[in-house]
C-alpha cells in the first residue's frame, strides 16, 4: 500500500549525511501501523464477499492505500523539502531504494515460497505454472517492473502475482520520480494548481466508477493504471502540499484521536446503498478533507508516556513490512476457505486470526533480523558522501 516509509529508519539514513534537527512525528508511525493493521483484516474479510463490495465488514478500509500515499506525501516533504541544496539527485534515489527495496524484495521471495501452497479452485492455474516461470516472475518482480497479462501465474491480472501489494510501491516509485525531477521545483501556487486539478480527477473517478468505489490500480491495463495514478496524484502531491503550508499546534491525545477516526473512516458501512456515486463521493471527500486533516493533526501531537511512546515505536516498525509481506497469507487463506468449502467467517475465525498473528509476526522478524540491518550495511557502503 504506498511510504509506507518509517520515519524512524528515514531519520536514520539522513543523518549519515545530514546534521538532522528536525522533530520526529512518532504519531505518524502509529497511524501508519494502524493503518496496515486495518489492510490485513479488510484482505481477510474479504476473502467472504464473492466480490460483493458491500458485504465487506471493514467496508473502505482500501482507502488505506490513500492514506498512506498522503503520509508518503507529507514525510518526503518534510524530509527533503530543504536539502536539495545539498543533495544530488542520485543521492535521493539512493535514499529512498535503500528505503524502500530491500523488503519489496522480502515480499517477493515469501510470495514465491508460499506459491504453490496456494493451488486449489481460488487459484487454478498454479497447478499449471512451472517452476521457471514462477521464478521469473519473481526475479522481474524485485525490479518492481509490473509483468504484463501474458504472465499472470496466478489468474487474478495483477502486475505482481506474487504479491499483488506491490502495485501500490509500483505507484510510490513513480511518485517518487516526479518529485524528484519536476514537482520539487514548483512554487506552492503552482502546486495548488496540480493538486486542485488531481482531485477533482479523483472526485469524477469514484463517482463514475461502475462500482461506487476507488478500488483498484493493481493491473497493467488502461482502466486500472488510469485508477492507479488517480489514487496516488491527489494524496501524494496533497501530503506534500500539506508540508509546505502547515504549522503543526498542539493537540493533546492525537495519537488516540486519529487512530480513532481513521478507524471509523475505514470501517463504516457502505454509503448510499444502490446510489453508487454516493459511496464514490464518500471516497473522494474523505482522501481531501480527512486524511490530510488527521495527518495534520498528527503532526500536532505528542507521544506523552513510555506506553504509548512503544506501542507508536511497534506499530510503526511492522507497518510497512506488514503491508509488504502479508499477501501470500491472504492467498492461503483464500485458497484454503475455497478448497474447503468454508461460507462464514465464524467457522474461518481461528484460522483467520492466525493469518492476522503470522503477519504480524513475521514483519516484527523481518524488521529486526532483515530490514534494519541491511539498510544500515546499505547506508555505510553507499552513503558516505554528503551529496548522497
Amino acid at each position: 500500500m504506498p511510504d509506507i516509509l518509517n520515519t524512524q529508519s528515514m531519520n536514520y539514513i539522513s543523518s549519515t549525511s545530514f546534521t538532522d534537527t528536525k522533530s520526529h512525528y512518532e504519531i505518524l508511525d502509529g497511524l501508519r501501523g494502524v493503518a496496515a493493521v486495518i489492510v490485513v483484516m479488510f484482505h481477510i474479510f474479504e476473502t467472504f464477499t464473492g466480490g460483493d463490495h458491500s458485504k465487506q465488514i471493514i467496508n473502505h478500509g482500501y482507502m488505506a492505500v490513500d492514506f498512506f500515499f498522503v503520509l508518503s506525501g507529507f514525510v518526503i516533504g518534510y524530509a527533503y523539502d530543504d536539502r536539495w541544496n545539498k543533495m544530488s539527485l542520485k543521492g535521493f534515489f539512493k535514499r529512498r531504494i535503500i528505503r524502500l527495496h530491500p523488503m519489496i524484495i522480502a515480499g517477493m521471495i515469501i510470495g514465491a515460497i508460499f506459491f504453490y501452497f496456494q493451488e486449489g479452485a481460488a487459484f487454478p492455474i498454479i497447478s499449471q505454472t512451472p517452476v521457471w516461470k514462477m521464478i521469473l516472475v519473481m526475479l522481474i518482480g524485485f525490479t518492481l517492473i509490473p509483468v504484463p497479462t501474458s504472465m499472470d501465474i496466478r489468474g487474478w491480472a495483477e502486475m505482481h502475482p506474487l504479491n499483488g501489494p506491490a502495485w501500490s510501491l509500483f505507484f510510490e516509485y513513480i511518485a517518487n520520480i516526479l518529485y524528484a525531477l519536476f514537482i520539487r521545483k514548483f512554487s506552492n501556487k503552482l502546486l495548488s494548481i496540480l493538486v486542485f486539478i488531481a482531485g477533482c480527477a479523483l472526485i469524477h473517478l469514484a463517482v463514475t466508477s461502475p462500482n461506487g468505489d476507488i478500488i483498484g490500480g493493481w493491473s497493467i491495463d488502461q482502466i486500472q493504471l488510469r485508477i492507479g495514478f488517480t489514487r496516488l496524484l491527489y494524496p501524494f502531491f496533497a501530503g506534500l502540499l500539506l508540508s509546505r503550508i502547515c504549522k503543526p499546534g498542539r493537540i493533546n491525545h492525537a495519537f488516540f484521536w486519529c487512530s480513532l477516526i481513521l478507524i471509523i473512516i475505514l470501517s463504516i458501512p457502505r454509503v448510499g446503498g444502490n446510489q453508487l456515486w454516493m459511496n464514490g463521493l464518500y471516497d473522494s471527500l474523505c482522501i481531501i478533507f480527512i486524511f490530510p486533516f488527521i495527518v495534520y493533526l498528527g503532526a500536532s501531537g505528542k507521544v506523552k508516556g513510555k506506553y504509548s511512546s512503544k506501542i507508536c515505536k511497534f506499530l510503526g516498525e511492522i507497518s510497512y513490512p506488514i503491508y509488504i509481506i502479508h499477501y501470500p497469507f491472504i492467498y492461503m487463506f483464500t485458497s484454503w476457505v475455497t478448497n474447503n468449502n468454508v461460507t462464514s467467517f465464524t467457522k474461518a475465525f481461528p484460522v483467520a486470526l492466525l493469518v492476522l498473528l503470522s503477519s504480524i509476526l513475521l514483519s516484527y522478524l523481518c524488521v529486526r533480523l532483515y530490514d534494519v540491518p541491511l539498510r544500515k550495511w546499505l547506508v555505510n557502503r553507499f552513503m558516505k558522501s554528503p551529496a548522497n
